[in-house]
């Protein structure tokens, strides 16, 4: 039988409307920018010789939840900021800009910080899959632009504490 009767209980009634204001703030979530906290030490990319190329301050994602979510919705990233992924095995990696407003340089990192691609200038909003190429265990996102103007290329090394070698 198909009843359309209101609610009789005041504890479902409760439960209804908690989980209405969860789901809600679930959704408001989804859609915030995440900023982690500026890490105390910088990044920097060595050239093949050893040359400093760039020192960048990070954000470090190391959660599923942070891999996930990174620079989506951000507007805003200040010039020498950087954003470090840091997973836990390395294999072949794929990004994408889904909800990144931002353009961004995309470099991905074997185990010992050895650029093996930098994927240049990527596209706002784009879900086309962007590919290591090789094995990577980090991922660096700058601003779109940045290795070009620094000369930051595969080859060229990826040091700090978070990166194993660094």
């Amino acid at each position: 039988m198909h009843r359309n009767a209101p609610l009789r209980s005041p504890v479902s009634a409760m439960v209804l409307a908690a989980l209405m204001v969860l789901g809600a703030s679930f959704a408001v979530l989804a859609n915030e920018p995440m900023r982690l906290p500026v890490d105390p030490a910088q990044l920097s990319v060595l050239s093949a010789e050893g040359e400093v190329r760039a020192r960048f301050d990070l954000e470090i994602a190391r959660t599923g939840e942070q891999h996930m979510r990174g620079l989506m919705h951000r507007t805003d990233l200040p010039e020498n900021r950087a954003m470090l992924f840091v997973f836990e095995v390395s294999g072949p990696r794929a990004f994408w800009m889904k909800d990144t407003p931002l353009p961004l340089d995309i470099v991905f990192a074997a185990a010992d910080g050895t650029i093996v691609r930098v994927a240049r200038d990527t596209v706002p909003f784009s879900t086309v899959p962007i590919r290591s190429g090789a094995p990577a265990l980090y991922v660096l996102e700058v601003h779109a632009g940045t290795a070009e103007t620094l000369g930051i290329e595969a080859g060229d090394r990826l040091v700090h504490p978070a990166i194993g070698g660094g």
